[in-house]
Parts: C-alpha cells; structure tokens; sequence
C-alpha cells in the first residue's frame, strides 16, 4: 500500500511537464489571452545602470573649446597618467569633449560580454560626431567597476554651420558606442538554487493576481502559486525541478492568461488624444453639443475728395465684419450601460472633434455618469 502511494506521489509530481502542454494548447485559442512573461517580471531578475566619466577625442573642431575648464583638467591629468606632463592651461579643447558614458548591466551578464553604451556631451560640445570614446570606467550605484567603455561614437545624425546660417539632424551631442562596454564584473546571483520565486506584475490587479495564480495551480496540479497581494504572485518550486530552475520558470512563462482590465479613459489635452478602454460603461445621460462659430473680418476703406478741391483730405476708414454661427446639433440620449462602441457611434454622429470629446467626457465624469477612471496627462 506504501509503494503504492509512493508509485502515484512520483506520477504526480512528474505531470507537469505534460500538463503544461495540455494547457497551453487549451489557453492558444483565447483571443485576448496573454503570456505570463509579458505581463509579469521575476523579482531580482532586472538590469542594473552603470555610470561613468569620459572624454571623446578625434573632433572636427566642435569639442568643449575654452568654455569647459574641466575638459582640459581632465586630458591633462590624463597624459600625466601616460607620462605625458603638461599644464591645462597648454591644452586647447577645441577637439575634446567631456561626456557621461550610461549604460544598463543585463541580469545575467558574463565577464567578457558586451554590452551598448550611451555617450552624452556635458561640456559645450556641439557635435560628437566622428569621435572616440577613450577608455571609461563605468561604476554601479555601490561605487565598483562592473564595465569598461571605449570605442567609436554614432551620432545618427549632423550638424553643419555657415557665417549665418546651418543645418541639424537630431541631437548630434548625444551619441552610442555599439558593444562599446566591456564587462569585468558579475553580479552574485545563483538563480538555479533557488526554491521560490516572486512573480511581480507590471500593472497590478487583484483579478489578473489571481488568474495567474490559477492557471498555474492547474498546470502543476498543485497549489504551488499563492497572491499575497494584487502584484506579486509567489511560486514554490517542485521538488522535480529543484536544480532545473531554468527550466521550471520557461514552462511558467509560457502559461497564457487573459488578464482584466480597468476601466478607463485616457486624454490628453495638449494632442487632442482620446483613448477609451473596452469595459467604459456610461449611465443613462442625454448629450448636446454646438459648435459656436465666430468669423471676423477686416477690410480698409479709402475715401478720397474731389479733384481741385480745397481742404480734401484723404481718409482712410476701418470696416469690421462679424460672422456668429452656431450649429445646432440635436440632444442624443444614451441608454445606461451601453458599450464603448455605441458611445462612439453616437459621439461621431454629434460631428465632434477629439479636443470636443475630451470636454464631453469631463463633463460627463462631471456628472457622475461616466463608470471609468478618467485620467488626464
């Protein structure tokens, strides 16, 4: 009986991978059904930035100049390191500037891999374009060197100038060292000996919290997935896969889950841009809008007096023309709950505007009768 029950432990605890398929072939035909790793991150598994200091050198005349001291103090104290002595004061910056070097360290970056560095001038530099990055330390926020930069700047763009006139692409004072940065430094993470992983959601939702949790108690086939709140998703690791952590989290990943929505209306006022969720609901409310018009004109009128006359003078007389139209567009009742595309037909049938729709919709918050969040950029 005891062999028996160990006999169905290990069938069980060995389903998983089988279940797994099962439900992923299930979940495939959902339309609106999403993947785990695109709606949620693994926590301790993120990129960390990197900082650093830099000069690029090889510049057509468009460095620092004279107008960034700091430029010259660093080349000199940097030939001083070369055993060249020199003075700032002897140095012209006209072909150096001075650049913050940035660049984000991969969770699970190796020494010797490369990685995309970000070179922004900070002097009065006006294009970097055809310079090199010199040799840049690039520290974490503990102070250590994880990466060293060095390399070719592109720019993407150009700059040119005449006597009183020129002509510029983009921002030529920001450039990119492609696999510029070398990493010298790995972060301590041994991530296949862990036995629990946190799922931390993007958009964080009691419902998608607890749909994620389901599905994936129901491909394991056990409750190894608990929400102890709406972001985060906490997930023991199966005795089968302990060691093979790798492998356990690429099967989670891969689990589809529909995740809810909140209701919700975004605008944006400086763009006229509108954009409604699909669960917008609207309460039984009628809507008018007129459009008032308002047209001026100007015109000049010259009166001039009669040949030979004594005293004439030429008279020059303002005439003002005002236009007022106003549209007259009828009421539309809108029955309470109906759906978001019913809301815009009746919207497009009152002829308005995307900057006339974000004063309806304010109003209608105004009122009470819109049943979403409206949030405004």
């Amino acid at each position: 009986m005891i062999g028996s029950l160990q006999h169905f432990r290990m069938r069980r605890f060995f389903l998983p991978a089988a279940s797994f398929l099962l439900v992923c072939m299930a979940a495939s035909t959902a339309v609106e059904a999403v993947r785990i790793k695109d709606l949620a991150d693994i926590k301790g598994v993120r990129q960390n930035q990197l900082v650093g200091y830099g000069l690029v050198v090889g510049l057509d005349g468009s460095g620092d100049g004279d107008d960034s001291p700091f430029t010259t103090q660093s080349l000199a104290a940097l030939l001083n390191k070369m055993g060249v002595t020199v003075s700032p004061d002897d140095i012209e910056g006209d072909n150096v500037a001075a650049v913050m070097v940035t660049a984000d360290l991969p969770a699970f970056a190796r020494v010797g891999s490369k990685i995309d560095t970000v070179v922004s001038s900070i002097g009065g530099a006006e294009n970097l374009q055809g310079g090199t990055l010199l040799l840049t330390p690039l520290k974490a926020a503990n102070g250590r060197i994880y990466a060293v930069a060095q390399g070719p700047v592109s720019t993407g763009g150009f700059q040119a100038r005449g006597s009183s006139a020129g002509v510029q692409k983009n921002f030529p004072t920001v450039g990119r060292v492609v696999g510029g940065a070398i990493i010298e430094r790995e972060l301590p993470f041994e991530f296949n000996a862990k036995n629990s992983l946190s799922l931390a959601l993007r958009s964080p939702d009691f419902t998608t919290a607890s749909r994620v949790a389901l599905a994936i108690n129901s491909a394991l086939l056990h409750q190894a997935a608990q929400t102890p709140d709406a972001g985060t998703i906490e997930i023991k690791v199966p005795e089968p896969y302990l060691g093979n952590v790798v492998q356990f989290v690429s099967l989670v990943e891969n689990l589809d889950v529909t995740p809810d929505v909140q209701s919700k209306v975004v605008i944006n006022e400086r763009t006229g841009t509108v954009v409604m969720g699909e669960n917008v609901r609207i309460s039984t409310v009628a809507i008018a809008h007129g459009n008032l018009s308002i047209q001026i004109s100007e015109s000049q009128n010259v009166s001039q007096p009669l040949p030979f006359s004594r005293g004439g003078q030429t008279v020059v007389s303002p005439e003002t023309n005002v236009a007022v139209k106003e549209s007259k567009n009828p009421i539309y009742l809108l029955p309470s709950g109906v759906s978001i595309g019913e809301v815009v037909r009746a919207l497009n049938a009152l002829g308005v505007s995307p900057r006339d729709l974000i004063s309806i919709f304010q109003a209608l918050k105004a009122a009470g009768a819109l049943q979403a969040k409206l949030e405004v950029m």
